[in-house]
């Protein structure tokens, strides 16, 4: 039977016309990008009265289940975005975008500088005080809020000492060591609430040398039998003062006995108006491990919004997570490193060895799960691989100049949504977490530049950090070495 050359046109436009309409809206090759959503997220971020939000947040009453320093069973805080929590002094969001990248510089840098210091070699006996005295007459309180190890783009409220002294708590992943800001102070940084004052806390308690907590620092000074600490940061930052034990209250009235402080007198470094830092780190004076906590979560919101999610310890991970294997580093306890194996862009996985992502036997590269870190970091050759194969996908978006570390950005302010190819991270099971499109496509400034949040380092070790990470719920199975993801669990 002929067939016309009428009807192999009306088929070839029929094939070309469902092609165009389901490729690329295949949900495992393309995300969808809010365009404008996101534009007006940079512009929300001005509207936030930090005044209000600091009086709504003293008000709020978190609640703790657990009594008892060795249960952790359904402990529970509420996490803040900084925005949220401090406003912001910037005049408009390409200053804010900056600033942040600035800060995460700094952060990155710290890590690497800390994984350094274990490859070659350098252990606690090695480390030597900084030339700080440490006269009563001297010493300051400032606690450095996070930001002195980068970002510190999360807090929560808690209680110090007993009665409890509500301050405000960065939280990170990448340290051990809790710290809070303490009185006597001489020159203390701006923070949101009232110096704490050890004098007025019943459960204060200076630890002596010989405890195992003092032992545990990497660096600490014995005067008068009382352990005195340092932590510093490659950025320049440090904290020094006494370490101590005191009670930490979530909510009203349930609290944590004796966990291990710096109560910092003399400090240096980037500040913001938190009181201190809770680390998360897998380090034996962590606040997960001082609690014995088998498990912990957290969920981290917009960092341009003012709605809250929490910090969890004790529950379980969800059962729609995408699970990875949680893999220690026998030189370094501290972070929480990623069994990832593979990237793939619009379902294509890159040719990169998986040996780019391995720990090696002297403790150099992996990938570690980071909270402070805003940019996730990769090997340039890894990130150029990446790099390369989003920008295939994505000729059909106008291009602009680079931002900062971003080297590949886009003019979208025509557009309302657009289509670009999905990403995802493969892990040693077989399994696959496919990211949002605004977890790697992000508003530079409030004009419609956006830039591809992923970056290079010139070092071995790789960060997946806190913009790849939000809104999903991110859990730590420390009991089966497990890390779980769990989109939209917030």
């Amino acid at each position: 039977m002929a067939i016309s050359s009428s009807s192999i046109f009306f088929f070839v436009l029929l094939f070309t016309t469902v092609l165009s309409r389901t490729t690329p809206y295949d949900a495992t090759r393309t995300k969808t990008l809010d365009v404008s959503s996101s534009i007006q997220k940079t512009l929300n971020a001005f509207s936030v009265e930090s005044s209000q939000a600091l009086k709504s947040f003293k008000q709020e009453e978190n609640h703790i289940s657990s009594s008892s320093s060795s249960s952790s069973s359904l402990l529970s805080l509420q996490l803040h975005s900084r925005v949220a929590v401090r406003g912001t002094s910037h005049k408009d969001y390409n200053s804010l975008t900056l600033a942040r990248l600035q800060r995460d510089s700094a952060r990155v840098k710290s890590l690497q500088t800390r994984l350094d210091l274990v490859v070659q070699g350098i252990g606690k006996s090695d480390l030597k005080p900084m030339e700080t005295e440490f006269q009563a007459e001297e010493i300051e309180g400032p606690i450095i809020s996070g930001t002195s190890q980068g970002s510190g783009e999360y807090f929560s409220r808690v209680g110090i000492g007993h009665p409890p002294s509500q301050v405000y708590m960065v939280l990170d992943t990448g340290s051990d060591v809790n710290w809070v800001q303490c009185a006597p102070c001489a020159d203390c940084y701006q923070q949101a609430d009232p110096i704490f004052e050890p004098a007025s806390s019943s459960t204060f308690s200076p630890l002596t040398c010989e405890t195992q907590q003092c032992k545990s620092l990497d660096v600490s000074e014995c005067r008068n039998d009382t352990c005195l600490y340092e932590v510093s940061y490659g950025d320049g930052s440090y904290t020094v003062g006494d370490f101590v034990t005191e009670s930490i209250t979530f909510g009203g009235s349930s609290s944590v006995e004796k966990v291990a402080i710096g109560c910092g007198h003399n400090n240096e470094g980037l500040f913001v108006g938190a009181a201190g830092l809770l680390g998360l780190g897998g380090g034996a004076l962590s606040f997960p491990s001082q609690i014995n906590a088998s498990s912990f979560s957290y969920c981290l919101v917009d960092r341009d919004s003012d709605s809250t999610s929490t910090l969890e310890f004790g529950s379980a991970t969800p059962p729609n997570a995408v699970t990875a294997s949680l893999v220690r580093n026998s030189k370094l306890d501290t972070f929480y490193y990623l069994d990832l194996t593979g990237l793939s862009v619009a379902g294509n996985l890159l040719s990169v060895s998986p040996s780019a992502f391995k720990i090696s036997d002297n403790g150099d590269g992996g990938v570690i799960v980071d909270s402070g870190t805003a940019v996730t970091r990769l090997q340039t050759d890894v990130y150029n691989t990446l790099r390369d194969e989003f920008v295939k996908g994505t000729r059909h978006l106008p291009s602009t100049n680079g931002v900062a570390l971003f080297d590949t950005c886009y003019d979208l302010k025509s557009m309302k949504s657009v289509e670009v190819p999905t990403v995802s991270f493969h892990f040693s099971n077989g399994k696959e977490l496919p990211l949002p499109a605004k977890n790697y496509l992000i508003p530079v400034d409030s004009s419609g530049t956006f830039c591809f949040a992923f970056a290079p380092t010139s070092s071995s070790l790789s960060i997946i950090g806190n913009v790849q990470q939000q809104g999903t719920r991110v859990s730590f199975d420390l009991a089966n070495s497990l890390i779980g993801f769990s989109p939209n669990q917030c």
